[in-house]
């Protein structure tokens, strides 16, 4: 792989309104983060971690609808988004947690409310497992966890982790065009393709053309496709599923009925994985419900931070022997999401 000094100039990234980007240089990689302005002074920092193939840019619906609960930032993990590759070429879960935790590290913001997608969401657990002090509370939307049965439709990614098959994969697609590429994602990712907005789908395809210049595209995705079957096969403490039940962090689990990539059959296995948990079933998302259902996502959060807040104001009351007093005063106190069931 070239240096990143030496890197092709590409295309700018897409910056939405009230949106900033800004470079982190940390030992070994350098991190492009996104983030909002908050709305006011003191509000507890969040950072969001996307998905295989993904970046920042996939958590650009929901930040807004937080900006007055949290402090939000969102991460282009290593060879992803804007950020070049990681110095060690590790695309392992282990490799992108470091990096997330280098960050958290660096900057001070932690803990922080940990937002994770598919392949973030694996990382955003070892984060939570590792180093609790870092995670407030955990968002987890179709986490990519291990499966015994893999759906069908999700062999085809996972087959980018066998070697030569990212080669044959791009002669096979060399006639593409970048909205013919976009349209197969967008009908893989979502419940329903048509949700995405003309504005969307137009940022998508610009974006996928920028990406497609960059040469370490395809090595960036093979190599976290790999990272994650691998990761499938560790058994002991470091396997996900036991790491997950090391988890103290309260955790929120959002799942898709018609998710092509995890199966919506694992929500009720996280819930009772994650001891602290709330599950929030989306028959209808597919698996970026952040991006399809980014209301009932933001309701379901807000409702997870009054739960947590009111469980450490409960604390201190017995603590201190004082009365508590006060009802939930949160909008999201007055609505339910549809299906959302809790456990753990």
């Amino acid at each position: 792989m070239p240096p990143a000094n030496v890197l092709p100039k590409v295309a700018a990234v897409k910056v939405a309104d009230g949106e900033r980007l800004g470079s982190v240089h940390l030992p070994g990689v350098t991190l492009t983060v996104r983030s909002r302005r908050p709305a006011r002074e003191g509000l507890p920092p969040a950072l969001y971690v996307h998905g295989l193939g993904g970046s920042s840019q996939n958590w650009s619906a929901l930040m807004p609808l937080l900006d007055g609960v949290v402090d939000s930032e969102a991460v282009d993990l290593p060879g992803f988004g804007d950020s070049p590759p990681p110095d060690d070429g590790d695309y392992s879960i282990t490799g992108h947690a470091r990096a997330v935790v280098r960050y958290l590290d660096a900057s001070g913001r932690g803990p922080v409310h940990l937002f994770g997608n598919s392949l973030g969401g694996a990382v955003v657990t070892r984060v939570a497992a590792a180093r609790p002090d870092l995670v407030r509370t955990l968002t987890l939307v179709s986490p990519a966890l291990p499966e015994i049965r893999v759906q069908r439709t999700a062999v085809p990614t996972g087959l980018l982790a066998l070697p030569g098959v990212v080669s044959l994969f791009n002669r096979l697609t060399r006639d593409w065009t970048a909205e013919q590429r976009v349209r197969g994602v967008t009908a893989l990712c979502y419940g329903d393709p048509g949700r995405v907005s003309e504005e969307g789908f137009r940022n998508a395809v610009e974006e996928m053309e920028r990406r497609l210049q960059l040469p370490y595209f395809w090595d960036a995705m093979a190599r976290s496709t790999r990272g994650i079957v691998n990761a499938y096969t560790l058994g002991g403490q470091h396997a996900l599923w036991r790491q997950a039940e090391r988890v103290l962090a309260p955790t929120l689990l959002v799942y898709g009925g018609r998710d092509q990539l995890v199966g919506y059959r694992m929500a009720q296995r996280a819930a009772r994985a994650f001891r602290d948990s709330r599950l929030l079933t989306l028959p209808d998302a597919g698996h970026v419900a952040m991006m399809e259902y980014p209301e009932t996502v933001a309701t379901a959060f807000r409702e997870l931070l009054a739960d947590t807040v009111g469980a450490v104001a409960a604390a201190d009351t017995v603590g201190t022997g004082k009365p508590a007093g006060g009802a939930r005063t949160d909008e999201a106190a007055d609505s339910e999401p549809a299906n959302q069931t809790t456990g753990g």
